[in-house]
């Protein structure tokens, strides 16, 4: 039959998302085919929205999802959908109330970013990579997820996503990449 793809998929499995299977993100929204995907625009747009970070910043980059909402990165191209285990680095969580980008992604990424990133002061950088959560009232910027990094050498340096509420910012480090500093 000739509508199948790369992987055996026929057309009519692209219409759901496939948990064993990366699809590319359509480039905008009217080109979306798998309900509640993101789009490549959307997902440039909220990381320049948010945080900040350049359109460009991602122009030699596509992104893919597999599973609901698990978005990845990969600095480079590839044939979609594609059955492998990873391709590049997860990078966002999407089809949740509030879009959350990953520690790998903010510490790769967070450079660019020229807002909605919260500068912590040694001790308070100690905690944070510990994954304690601390009261920080200083913080006049939007609530929601910050990226959260200290100075070292002279330059900002990103240490992983914060969620910021009520005057406290909550570690998300991830428990296994939690570090005694």
């Amino acid at each position: 039959m000739g509508d199948d793809t790369a992987d055996g998929a026929s057309e009519g499995d692209l219409e759901q998302n496939d948990g064993q299977r990366f699809g590319r993100l359509p480039t905008t929204a009217a080109e979306r085919t798998v309900e509640g995907r993101a789009s490549r625009e959307e997902v440039v747009d909220y990381f320049a929205d948010r945080f900040a970070i350049p359109p460009e910043t991602f122009d030699d980059y596509t992104f893919w999802e597999k599973g609901a909402g698990k978005i990845w990165i990969y600095g480079g191209d590839a044939p979609s959908p594609i059955t492998i285990e990873a391709i590049g680095m997860t990078c966002l969580r999407t089809r949740q109330e509030h879009w959350k980008p990953t520690t790998d992604f903010v510490q790769r990424f967070g450079r660019e970013a020229g807002e909605c990133v919260i500068e912590l002061e040694a001790e308070e950088a100690r905690a944070f990579a510990a994954g304690e959560d601390q009261d920080l009232e200083r913080w006049d910027g939007d609530w929601g997820y910050l990226i959260a990094a200290h100075r070292i050498a002279g330059a900002l340096e990103p240490i992983g996503v914060g969620l910021y509420v009520h005057g406290e910012l909550r570690s998300m480090v991830p428990k296994g990449r939690q570090r005694e500093l």
